[in-house]
């Protein structure tokens, strides 16, 4: 299953990489996300409550940062694993400037086994990409109530 996804971000290139990546912004930010940890330089590990109409379960979710470039482009690995199916794939990151904000394009290839197989491949092939954008939508939210946060900070 293929995902092309364009997302642009109210903010500059570097302020998207500062918190693309952060433990907290992205916990925050994924929808039905019940855990969100780094285990280590560049690996998280979360739990997501999925659902799709009548099928519900609990994945859990490692991602890796295999390769970046900052602030441009990072390539990540993608696995998930619940009782109703699996996923692996690989996904491309690209972020340009873009007037002033940052304009970001996920190319994905991911392959999903199980009972959820048939239910992810209507919601894409349908264009039903709402929860990506809802993802997206969530961490631009998070970005910048922590970019609020830090600058409220430093004025204390």
């Amino acid at each position: 299953m293929k995902v092309d996804y364009h997302h642009t971000f109210g903010l500059p290139r570097k302020m998207v990489w500062k918190y693309i990546k952060n433990e907290k912004v992205l916990g925050n930010a994924i929808p039905n996300c019940k855990t969100l940890v780094q285990s280590s330089n560049g690996v998280y590990l979360a739990q997501i409550d999925v659902q799709f109409g009548p099928i519900k379960d609990v994945f859990e979710l490692e991602v890796r940062v295999e390769k970046e470039k900052a602030p441009s482009y990072f390539h990540l690995s993608l696995r998930g694993k619940g009782t109703l199916g699996e996923f692996s794939g690989t996904a491309d990151a690209f972020l340009n400037d873009h007037q002033g904000s940052c304009k970001l394009q996920i190319i994905a290839d991911v392959e999903v086994t199980g009972a959820l197989a048939g239910a992810a491949q209507r919601v894409i092939n349908g264009g039903a990409n709402k929860g990506i954008e809802k993802f997206f939508l969530n961490l631009e939210i998070e970005m910048k109530r922590s970019l609020y946060i830090s600058r409220k900070g430093r004025k204390a």
